[in-house]
């Protein structure tokens, strides 16, 4: 008989940003159903879901909604930094674990949150170190405006000025908003080397798609002279760009098709893969472990090993930075297994190893 664990699901399903929510839910169920189907372990999950409909405001009672009315102690969900912000001090007060699955701007390393997806050293310095040389040092930043678009966009005012570049503007949108044509004309008028695009859900959508027709009209704004750079926008947000994402170029841990991360399995997008292997990775802690569910977070990774980091909570993960060509991320440099450094201990340049070129 297994032990029934319950698990909550905090996702926005019904938001501007709904195409990353489904995603994440999509890999965290799937891997439930792989985990209740293995006759090797002794457990199985049950999923308890609230759905805040992208009000960062009812994050936190929602979450502790989960951990008062169910058993649930560990929840897999948040999309934005400014969620994931909202629930910490709900787990801090109930005891519970949130699972994080996405990109984030790094300077964090809660109790309570273990962090699936990659920080700075693991996406934006990568990206940075490779589109300098490759494109140039004068960059336009924008971002959605919260922690992620300022601290994101601060971190590469930091890493451009070292390198003796410029950055020749900075906007931020509120999420969701869509009013891109100020970012759009000051682009045109600065003429960047590349654009650092951290907008989130459908404000990025309408950027990319007012930028890709500006590129039309100057070629200065085509994708091989003046890229979009992201560290956030995946497979899974293609349905609303069409023909806008092609040149986007972007760094994760994982794209459709590339193998070795998370397993073997073939996921949908890196959002997918993170919110999987987060679901894989605490059955793992959990597996053959009565009461462990109840652990506090340090006493649950001590010992255990994995891929993460009992001081930090942050996971290695691969480095990759790929292109959209043809409606797909083609690889064009891939590192090996980076250590999640959310403090950037090792420097602004410490993530840099070498790279292996893939045509």
């Amino acid at each position: 008989m297994k032990r029934r664990i319950e698990i909550g699901l905090l996702y926005s399903r019904n938001s501007s940003y709904s195409l990353i929510s489904e995603a994440c839910r999509s890999g965290a169920l799937a891997a439930m159903a792989e985990v209740n189907a293995d006759p090797g372990l002794d457990i199985c999950f049950a999923a308890v879901e609230r759905d805040p409909g992208g009000n960062a405001d009812m994050y936190g009672p929602l979450c502790e909604d989960i951990l008062r009315e169910s058993s649930a102690r560990h929840v897999v969900g948040c999309v934005t930094s400014w969620s994931r912000k909202e629930v910490i001090p709900s787990l801090e007060k109930l005891g519970g674990t949130l699972w994080y699955a996405l990109p984030y701007e790094g300077f964090e390393a809660s109790d309570h949150v273990v962090y699936t997806h990659a920080c700075p050293n693991q996406h934006l310095l990568p990206l940075l170190d490779w589109a300098l040389p490759a494109h140039g040092r004068r960059a336009y930043l924008t971002g959605s405006n919260y922690i992620w678009g300022w601290e994101m966009n601060r971190l590469a005012r930091a890493t451009i000025a070292a390198a003796g570049g410029e950055v020749l503007g900075e906007r931020y949108l509120p999420i969701g908003a869509v009013d891109v044509g100020r970012i759009i004309a000051e682009i045109r008028a600065t003429k960047p080397d590349f654009v650092l695009n951290s907008l989130v859900g459908a404000s990025s959508y309408e950027f990319l798609r007012a930028y890709h027709a500006l590129g039309l009209t100057d070629a200065h704004f085509r994708a091989d002279r003046c890229p979009v750079l992201s560290c956030n926008l995946t497979e899974c947000e293609f349905p609303p760009l069409g023909e806008a994402a092609e040149g986007l170029i972007s760094a994760g841990p994982y794209f459709r098709g590339v193998a070795g991360w998370p397993g073997a399995g073939s996921f949908g997008s890196a959002h997918e893969a993170a919110s999987y292997a987060a679901v894989r990775e605490l059955a793992r802690l959990l597996a053959h472990r009565p009461g462990a569910e109840n652990l506090p977070l340090a006493q649950l990774l001590a010992g255990a090993g994995g891929p993460v980091d009992p001081g930090t909570h942050h996971t290695s993960l691969p480095v990759i930075i790929a292109q959209v060509r043809g409606g797909a991320f083609r690889v064009i440099q891939q590192r090996g297994v980076v250590a999640g450094d959310p403090f950037l201990s090792r420097g602004l340049r410490g993530s840099a190893q070498p790279l292996r070129v893939v045509s």
